[in-house]
């Protein structure tokens, strides 16, 4: 999404056809409209200012658990334990979220931003962290918002002078959410989910708890949600904490309550509700937890000397397993480079490059609807419109039920892919304005270019 968005930004006449599937999200985003200006100001390639923003990502997060371990922790194993922790990529549970990413993703830099809001918090500067939380809005939203209600609560809770403030912001706040969603752009958002806007998300198993959660999901991300408050509770309670974590334990309540009271809501399609994927509040849940984790098993035995040892042996631990992570995605996995700049030279990649020097922007291209995910590239990183691309058009089709219809009508249209034939290529190319079909098929069609297996034909 975030790439066709920019370049769309960009160059306004591009997309002409998948404009109308990319808007419905690029609403609710100023990623697109940021990235978009640097570069026209500054120059660069996309490639340079993805590679810009995951260093700049990686680097807040780095200082954001460091200024954090140092006010939380008294131990500066503790403080490497955390940061050791936080390398250790990993999903958290039926929610679509990873906590770190081999490549920049804006919700990784607002979480970094939310990280570093906390420690400012903690720090005894809450409007601070209140309004860097509210610029990272702009870059993505949602996950910028559950920082927000995080971070006002325990404003609220700690700062009583701060309340008449926070109580101005919260009813100016509500207001315009009450236009928007009942006179304004999101007039009908919050009505439920057709049943064949529902099935074709029930792709997507993170969207609906109610439906998509096992047993075990459950208790992964609620015993999550409950060691973050039971953990804050007792570092209050041993005199370990700072006595703004008080605050911190009211946001982390106020955000599970949220996820528990929405819920409902969610399993009956309210739109809105299903596009804010409330259940990501437990990303945030964990990094509280993992304060608990750690200060238990590192930092309280560090405050002893003949318990020093295992809190060294816990750091170790991380560590080594940090390195073994590495290792193994970097020398073993290999399902991307670990330092991949540019795009790999691949039969794909140039069959990608040939579209872009040798087709028109206006081009609508007919590819295999799972090619982005086979062959680790999209058309439409060339500008191009594409036909289908199954897995980020269903992503995409949370947003709109618009987009919902196309995704359906076209994934029912066009059938198997594999079984394509020339005749049903010309008709799809009639009924649906297609230029260019790409296809490791040979097919009686007007052949323009082969890269290695894949062969590139003119529709019409």
């Amino acid at each position: 999404f975030y790439i066709p968005a920019i370049l769309l930004e960009l160059e306004p006449g591009l997309f002409p056809r998948d404009s109308a599937l990319l808007q419905p999200q690029a609403r609710y985003f100023m990623v697109d409209e940021i990235l978009a200006t640097l570069m026209r100001q500054i120059g660069g390639s996309i490639e340079q200012w993805f590679l810009a923003g995951y260093v700049l990502s990686l680097l807040i997060l780095y200082g954001a658990l460091l200024s954090l371990g140092l006010k939380v922790f008294r131990s500066p194993l503790a403080v490497a334990a955390l940061i050791a922790a936080a390398t250790l990529r990993h999903r958290i549970a039926k929610t679509g979220v990873n906590t770190l990413e081999g490549y920049f993703h804006p919700r990784v830099l607002v979480f970094a931003i939310g990280v570093t809001a906390i420690a400012l918090y903690l720090r005894g500067r809450p409007w601070g962290a209140l309004i860097l939380v509210a610029c990272g809005a702009a870059v993505h939203p949602s996950t910028a918002a559950f920082f927000l209600l995080l971070l006002g609560v325990a404003t609220w809770w700690t700062d009583p002078r701060a309340r008449p403030l926070l109580a101005a912001c919260a009813t100016v706040v509500g207001l315009l959410a009450t236009w928007m969603l009942f006179a304004g752009p999101w007039r009908g958002a919050l009505a439920p989910m057709d049943a064949e806007w529902r099935t074709l998300l029930s792709t997507k198993d993170y969207l609906f708890p109610l439906d998509d959660w096992g047993i075990g999901v459950w208790a992964i991300n609620l015993g999550t949600a409950i060691l973050a408050c039971a953990g804050l509770h007792a570092r209050l309670r041993a005199g370990d904490a700072n006595a703004r974590e008080r605050g911190l334990l009211a946001g982390a309540l106020f955000l599970l309550a949220a996820f528990l009271v929405t819920t409902p809501l969610v399993a009956m399609g309210s739109a809105l509700l299903v596009q804010l994927q409330i259940s990501r509040v437990f990303w945030v849940l964990e990094l509280l937890a993992l304060l608990a984790v750690i200060w238990w098993f590192v930092d309280r035995p560090a405050a002893r000397p003949d318990r020093r040892w295992m809190a060294a042996a816990v750091v170790g631990v991380l560590v080594v397993g940090s390195f073994a992570r590495g290792v193994w995605v970097g020398g073993v996995e290999r399902e991307r480079n670990v330092f991949q700049p540019t795009l790999p030279a691949t039969e794909w990649t140039a069959v990608l490059r040939w579209l872009a020097t040798h087709t028109p922007q206006n081009a609508n291209i007919l590819a295999n609807p799972g090619h982005a995910w086979r062959y680790g590239v999209p058309v439409r990183l060339t500008g191009r419109d594409v036909y289908l691309e199954d897995v980020k058009d269903t992503a995409m089709a949370l947003y709109s039920r618009d987009v919902a219809q196309r995704v359906i009508r076209r994934t029912r249209d066009l059938g198997d892919f594999d079984a394509l034939t020339a005749d049903r290529a010309r008709d799809l190319a009639t009924q649906y304005d297609l230029d260019y079909l790409i296809s490791t098929a040979k097919l009686d069609l007007t052949l323009l270019a082969s890269q290695g297996r894949f062969h590139i034909y003119r529709l019409r």
